[in-house]
């Protein structure tokens, strides 16, 4: 099989030391730019945004144990040193260096991920990430340790690609750039992500899909405030390139229209389903908070996540292609939905002439009482002044257990009234 681009991201950028504020993090949005043409938002903060703090630029410049004169443990991994440890020159015993020495239990011989730090730059101290077997093996002395690092003032850079549609309201599609030296989690993703906007951007489409390439949480945290206008739904992309299962977890409500479609493309692949936060936990809380619902796919679990076995060996070019082309049929049918935007508020007297809109579902009191059909679009009535300015017809449909063409036959009507517009 020829390499595809997604591939190709990953086996080029998955040994980089890809840290939130980094010279490799750099080279990595340096490299997609050459894909797709990213806006780059930069942000800085000397002060701490409701506790966030966005740790200093790090970059590693070398990191070894010795032990009698010889070098035992040298960091040719980016996983093998802390995230953001502090640098460190000294002589320390056995007992003191196994205080330092960070690894997995369930997995004796893989090298595991050491992220805390990279959210708690104010409590750092120095670290290696090391296999049991090595830190079993260690025989009794002192030991020698080298851990050098340049550091700088903090950055985060958001990559943000956007594909102008017909219409402003825009879909969002996330994913992070971070975890250095890992090819699924999460550079996959914004594998997938890339080859799905470089594919889209030759098309015409109704409406705006946008790629935001984020440091995990807290790219989302800082970018946010500013950029989350227009934007209706999201959906994060998450470790998309391994032989695992497809896995969908819900929105917080479980009613976007995105993932409805989603679902829809989903149906003839394999795949499990759960509720929010069920599978993966992501950056999907940030975008919550702003009312912006966010599911998202994935194909978590899977065996070598967060250690050095997350490597090319376990990425399939045949679930980076599926993935791409599931979302495709996504978009898809999102560009055949039908938007309702508002151009009221409040309540309308709809039963004035002026209007003539007023469904009446009968007076039980007086033996009358309307059909099931009536009584739904009775409820589209009532709904339509509570929702929000924009949304989809066919989620009220589905909301008042309606077919969506009975739906927009009366939504019409609304519109000849210059109440709404349809989309």
């Amino acid at each position: 099989m020829q390499t595809s681009v997604a591939f190709q991201v990953i086996q080029d950028l998955y040994r980089r030391d890809r840290n939130f504020c980094s010279s490799d993090y750099d080279a990595c949005i340096d490299y997609l730019q050459k894909i797709l043409p990213f806006a780059i938002y930069q942000y800085l903060s000397p002060q701490p945004m409701q506790g966030w703090v966005i740790p200093p630029k790090w970059d590693l410049l070398e990191g070894t144990i010795s032990h009698q004169g010889t070098v035992i443990y040298e960091v040719d991994h980016p996983l093998k040193i802390v995230g953001l440890s502090a640098p460190f020159q000294g002589t320390v015993s056995r007992e003191e260096l196994r205080k330092h020495l960070h690894f997995d239990r369930r997995n004796p011989q893989s090298i595991p991920y050491h992220f805390r730090q990279h959210y708690r730059p104010w409590q750092r101290d120095w670290g290696f990430c090391v296999s049991q077997d090595f830190y079993d093996k260690l025989p009794e002395g002192n030991y020698e340790v080298s851990i050098t690092t340049s550091e700088s003032e903090g950055y985060l850079k958001v990559a943000e690609y956007t594909k102008a549609g017909d219409h402003p309201e825009t879909f969002a599609f996330v994913a992070h750039l971070d975890h250095p030296g890992m090819a699924n989690d999460d550079l996959a993703g914004v594998a997938v992500g890339v080859e799905l906007f470089r594919r889209l951007a030759q098309q015409h489409t109704k409406f705006t899909y946008r790629l935001v390439i984020v440091q995990e949480i807290i790219g989302s945290v800082f970018y946010l405030p500013e950029r989350r206008h227009d934007v209706m739904e999201s959906l994060f992309l998450e470790m998309l390139g391994s032989r695992t299962e497809l896995a969908f977890q819900e929105s917080r409500e479980g009613k976007s229209q995105l993932e409805s479609c989603l679902l829809n493309a989903l149906q003839s692949h394999t795949h499990r389903t759960g509720p929010f936060r069920s599978i993966v936990c992501n950056d999907e809380n940030v975008w919550e908070s702003y009312g912006i619902p966010m599911p998202s796919l994935s194909r978590y679990p899977y065996p070598e996540y967060h250690s050095d076995k997350d490597d090319p060996s376990i990425i399939s070019q045949e679930s980076l292609e599926e993935s791409v082309q599931i979302l495709l049929k996504m978009i898809k049918e999102l560009d055949k939905s039908t938007l309702l935007r508002k151009k009221f508020q409040g309540v309308p007297a709809l039963a004035h002439p002026s209007y003539d809109l007023y469904v009446d579902p009968g007076q039980p009191a007086f033996g009358s009482v309307a059909g099931k059909t009536v009584q739904s679009l009775r409820l589209v009535m009532d709904l339509l002044p509570m929702k929000p300015p924009a949304f989809f017809v066919e989620s009220l449909a589905k909301e008042v257990e309606l077919h969506p063409q009975e739906v927009l036959n009366y939504l019409r009507l609304w519109e000849q009234k210059g109440l709404i517009e349809l989309v």
